[in-house]
């Protein structure tokens, strides 16, 4: 698959909004503009949003006064990841499209993960889409010890929007749909019974949870901002930035990151950001399963030049390993777990996103207490880091 990509966003980190990013000069012009902003200017502006898109769209003051601070206070956000933004929003649009549901969804990522794949919740909500390992599984996306694929931009672009139809189909509303993606489509049921039967958000979102709530208006706050990037001095699109192409390769041994970068002299930074679901750098070898790696298109033409040389590279520096390599197992298979020193149930419970209760039934333990070398079964939901 191709996409365009930029110099810039491949080694671009993700950044935070700030408010003093903006030299003095700059903030009293801001500060100006929008002390004269007009209120018939967003009402007019939400109005036409509401027109060009299925996604129901009206004015309220809050969502007036989110706009206003968004201009205000995440405007250097927006324009330090433009580059970003067109990178990923090419990749969206077309699962979106290819769905049939409303581009404007490509904004979503923004308000969940702030653009950046590897976010991670404290609920344990992962990638630019923040899907849970249950919503994962069932839109066909793969988690083992070594591939997150809620991290993979496209993979996870295309199972995110097949859910959102889904929602919309159950809600018959996109604005349902959302909150639904954000909350869990029965959160929503149970909101709209207890409300009356009211099908609209306005009129249930006292009966939804405070994040959920506040979630709607941030997203259509985000779209009236980018939407209207232009007006904004967004500048979304820079025509004068170079772009290369990006391609894919079938990887058939196990190799690393490092590996590649150092064989084939790429940047590493520039592997890792175009391949941000292979959890430990690696690529492994899984029978009767291909893995694919995105490099830029000279690139992938320079690894299958040196495939074989490569692999034997790879080889010979993995058999010479003093520490064995992660074990691979699926995220929802059975794996023994050998209790390090330092470990306690809390601690494994969190590491692998599962229940102290349930290692303890797993298990036969009638206490909490363990001891090191000991060895638990898990079934776990959450795929450790290391």
């Amino acid at each position: 698959m191709k996409a365009l990509l930029t110099l810039f966003i491949l080694i671009a980190p993700i950044l935070e909004s700030n408010s003093q990013a903006f030299p003095v000069e700059e903030q009293k012009v801001l500060k100006d503009s929008f002390s004269n902003f007009s209120s018939e200017t967003i009402k007019a502006r939400l109005n036409e949003l509401n027109k060009k898109t299925p996604i129901e769209i009206s004015h309220t003051p809050e969502l007036e006064d989110l706009i206003k601070k968004y201009l205000k206070e995440k405007k250097s956000f927006f324009v330090q990841n433009t580059e970003r933004m067109s990178y990923y929003f090419s990749i969206f649009e077309k699962a979106l499209q290819n769905n049939k549901a409303p581009l404007e969804l490509k904004y979503l990522p923004i308000v969940e993960a702030t653009l950046n794949p590897k976010a991670v919740s404290k609920v344990g909500a992962t990638g630019l889409w923040q899907f849970m390992y249950a919503a994962a599984k069932e839109n066909g996306l793969e988690l083992n010890s070594y591939i997150d694929e809620r991290m993979d931009p496209e993979k996870s672009s295309e199972a995110a929007a097949k859910y959102l139809l889904k929602l919309k189909e159950r809600h018959n509303d996109w604005i349902l749909a959302v909150a639904a993606y954000n909350a869990g489509p029965r959160t929503i049921s149970r909101a709209i019974i207890r409300s009356g039967g009211y099908k609209n958000f306005w009129n249930i979102r006292g009966f939804l949870p405070y994040e959920t709530s506040r979630h709607i208006p941030k997203f259509i706050a985000t779209m009236y901002v980018l939407e209207y990037a232009n007006e904004h001095g967004i500048p979304l699109y820079k025509e004068e930035i170079i772009k290369k192409k990006t391609d894919t390769v079938h990887v058939k041994e196990q190799i690393s990151f490092s590996q590649i970068a150092r064989f084939l002299e790429i940047p590493l930074d520039t592997i890792e950001f175009l391949n941000p679901s292979y959890i430990h750098k690696i690529i492994p070898k899984i029978n009767n399963k291909t893995q694919t790696l995105t490099l830029s298109e000279n690139h992938t033409l320079l690894y299958a030049a040196r495939e074989k040389e490569l692999y034997d590279f790879a080889k010979k520096e993995f058999d010479s390993l003093e520490k064995p390599l992660p074990d691979l197992y699926s995220i929802n298979s059975k794996i023994i777990y050998k209790i390090r020193y330092g470990d306690y149930l809390g601690s494994i419970s969190k590491k692998f996103g599962v229940k102290t209760a349930d290692i303890m039934r797993w298990n036969n333990l009638s206490s909490d207490k363990i001891k090191e070398n000991q060895r638990l079964i898990i079934f776990p939901k959450r795929i450790p880091k290391n």
